[in-house]
């Protein structure tokens, strides 16, 4: 069945007013879902925090009357609600997620790097111009599916150009009901389009390639133009990294906002159920091929290839399909391959260690 998003929009209705503000842990997102995991002990001992920036030797934690750094912990990232341990820091526990991004790291060494916990919605931002690629929103919104996050397409720049609507149909192409918003990232045109999906003590993500926009957006919600931003190369629409590093910033409203640095490459991994999601409708033609190892290219009875000759299905989608699906297979096989191959060596070591202590109590 494809996708259902209808959890992903907002609802129509609008909440009761509050009899009371928000708390601070609430305006910080705080929710039930945190609350349970912890007993009324540990919440006087060790006060929740929010990680609301990390940098290379610190995170910057938020909590009721607490603005303060802590040592790093490689498992936390920004958006990870931990039990502050005031006297051992570096020992405070980070509570289960709701969600998490991650992707393969950059680079040879097959490591996973995580991008931000505990996000509702992820705006997925690309500009109605060279910057706009199909194939890059769909690993994006394979990412959010993943991590069970309501994944939004952005189309900024839509000022830019004679006809923002044929970006807007193309990005919907991407799977049915999909949002879609055009918008100018200046002015008042995000609080208005945005509105609905950012409400007090929810967190949403900008995410997207340099220069489409994520921190003028930023900006935009937040009233300011604390944030600093550049403009594009115009012979390829592409820009530099003005953001360094990924930061929560509360906005007025009670809205929390991830404005995160452009990233040039996405690796998935670990993600082959929202790949499944997001190619629903291949995945139900495929279970109507003859055979079960169909591969789709010149076998008998391909229901795929059947819809790619009648115009069902465009074949650069089915290319696009494999390609993250192979891409996926390979990345989770050498990141439980290296997973293997430290416990080893981990075991190795703690071996090691055990026969010097039998070798020295045997001298003494």
């Amino acid at each position: 069945m494809p996708r259902n998003y209808s959890e992903f929009f907002p609802s129509a209705k609008t909440p009761k007013a509050q009899d009371r503000a928000p708390s601070t842990l609430e305006s910080l997102g705080w929710q039930a879902f945190f609350a349970q995991q912890l007993s009324s002990e540990e919440l006087a001992g060790t006060p929740p925090v929010r990680v609301v920036e990390v940098h290379r030797n610190a995170l910057h934690v938020i909590g009721d009357d607490i603005d303060d750094t802590i040592p790093p912990r490689l498992e936390a990232t920004v958006g990870d609600w931990l039990l502050l341990n005031r006297e051992q820091p570096w020992t405070s526990r980070v509570l289960e997620r709701k969600s998490l991004l991650k992707r393969r790291a950059p680079g040879t060494d097959r490591q996973v790097q995580l991008i931000a916990a505990n996000i509702e919605t992820a705006f997925l931002v690309s500009s109605c111009n060279q910057d706009f690629n199909i194939a890059r929103l769909e690993r994006y919104v394979a990412l959010c599916l993943e991590a069970e996050i309501a994944p939004v397409i952005l189309l900024t720049k839509s000022d830019l150009t004679n006809d923002p609507q044929d970006f807007a149909e193309q990005a919907r192409s991407i799977s049915a009901g999909l949002p879609v918003v055009t918008l100018d990232a200046r002015g008042q045109e995000p609080r208005d389009k945005l509105a609905d999906w950012c409400r007090p003590g929810q967190t949403v993500a900008f995410l997207g390639s340099s220069g489409v926009g994520k921190s003028t957006l930023t900006n935009a919600l937040a009233g300011t133009e604390e944030i600093a931003t550049q403009a594009i190369r115009e012979d390829d629409a592409k820009g530099r990294h003005t953001t360094t590093r990924r930061q929560l910033h509360r906005v007025p409203g009670g809205c929390l906002v991830l404005d995160t640095p452009g990233m040039r490459e996405l690796q998935l991994t670990d993600a082959a159920a929202g790949i499944e999601d997001l190619f629903s409708d291949l995945t139900e033609l495929a279970a109507n091929c003859r055979f079960k190892d169909c591969r789709h290219e010149t076998e008998p009875g391909c229901a795929v290839r059947t819809a790619i000759e009648t115009g069902q299905l465009e074949e650069t989608r089915l290319n696009r399909w494999r390609k993250l699906k192979a891409e996926e297979a390979f990345n989770s096989a050498s990141l439980a391959e290296r997973r293997s191959k430290d416990k080893a060596f981990g075991k190795m070591v703690r071996g090691i260690m055990k026969d010097k202590k039998q070798e020295k109590w045997g001298r003494d």
